[in-house]
């Protein structure tokens, strides 16, 4: 009951926090983002799939990680690269979480998508990205290896939660995917609507996944 509870409070939160993106109070967005974060890890902490705890803490550091990350990128002068070494560091914990819980690396060839979309992201981005073009790469290859380690775990174990961390691990692709081409690429209006409805859900789906 607690988890559907702060699952209900997740949406309030988000379409209160897209709300405010759209139509102000600045201050909602600074009240609201990092909220609905607070309530996804708090559901993660709540959660009792049979994983590891190596996996518990990894994917909550994780979330923490995250948040951290939201804030940098919201503050009145946004500190991008901060934000974006933030969720690094969460997706390093994120693939620590689905490696280790299998212990098997997966086929080159179910790596093959993810590069290809990889290298599809990075042609369109590439020219927009001037001195960001290092940090964004790196940052593209991490998430690749995420959503490709999260396939691996849920190939292996086949486990509900497994399914909800790999759903999760692909809409983060999309969410980030469409940040990065509103960013460098060319912005458009409902850009925020897209970006953070999927990225409010992904965590909320690997917070599931605990």
């Amino acid at each position: 009951m607690p988890v559907i509870i702060l699952s209900a409070l997740v949406i309030i939160s988000a379409i209160l926090h897209l709300r405010a993106e759209y139509y102000g109070p600045k201050r909602g967005v600074y009240l609201f983002k990092p909220l609905t974060l607070i309530f996804i890890i708090l559901i993660a902490l709540l959660q009792k799939n049979p994983v590891s705890g190596l996996y518990r803490y990894a994917v909550t550091l994780g979330l923490l990680c995250s948040l951290a990350g939201d804030i940098f990128l919201m503050l009145p002068r946004e500190r991008f690269i901060a934000g974006l070494t933030s969720f690094l560091l969460a997706h390093l914990c994120y693939i620590a979480a689905f490696t280790f819980e299998t212990g098997r690396a997966l086929s080159p060839l179910y790596a093959l998508p993810f590069i290809i979309y990889g290298v599809i992201m990075l042609g369109a981005l590439l020219p927009g990205l001037g001195r960001l073009k290092v940090p964004v790469i790196v940052y593209m290859l991490v998430i690749m290896l995420m959503a490709w380690q999260s396939l691996n775990r849920w190939m292996a174990t086949g486990q509900r939660g497994s399914a909800l961390a790999l759903l999760g691990a692909l809409l983060f692709v999309v969410s980030d995917s469409v940040l990065a081409l509103n960013r460098f690429k060319r912005p458009f209006a409902s850009a925020q609507l897209y970006i953070m409805s999927t990225y409010f859900t992904a965590q909320w789906l690997i917070a599931l996944s605990t």
